[in-house]
């Protein structure tokens, strides 16, 4: 009976074990904090909130050295996660920084 006991466990543990070794790809122009702070090495919650702060103020990020203007994230972090590091969405600018739509003139009659 004990042996079947550690059979079990054993067969638990290298079960989760790819789950917990598992992390990314994020998106980091719409991942909440707390999805960063999950699935990103080296990123907690305040780093995490700190992304998405720079994120609202500044637009979103092109690239992955766009996250070293982050205060708290240096080349380490970046390196860390850079293969798991996906930008879609960086077209975009951010809501303060937008024009508002000027309407264009029909041309004129001759």
């Amino acid at each position: 009976m004990k042996k079947d006991h550690r059979t079990l466990i054993q067969a638990l543990v290298a079960a989760l074990l790819p789950v917990a070794a598992w992390a990314g790809p994020v998106n980091v122009n719409t991942a909440d904090a707390s999805m960063l702070a999950q699935e990103l090495d080296g990123i907690g919650p305040a780093k995490a909130q700190a992304i998405i702060e720079y994120r609202q103020k500044n637009g979103p990020f092109r690239a992955p050295e766009d996250l070293l203007k982050v205060q708290g994230i240096g080349e380490r972090v970046l390196e860390q996660n850079r293969a798991n590091l996906r930008f879609s969405g960086a077209g975009a600018a951010p809501a303060a920084a937008k024009a508002p739509a000027t309407p264009q003139k029909p041309p004129a009659k001759r």
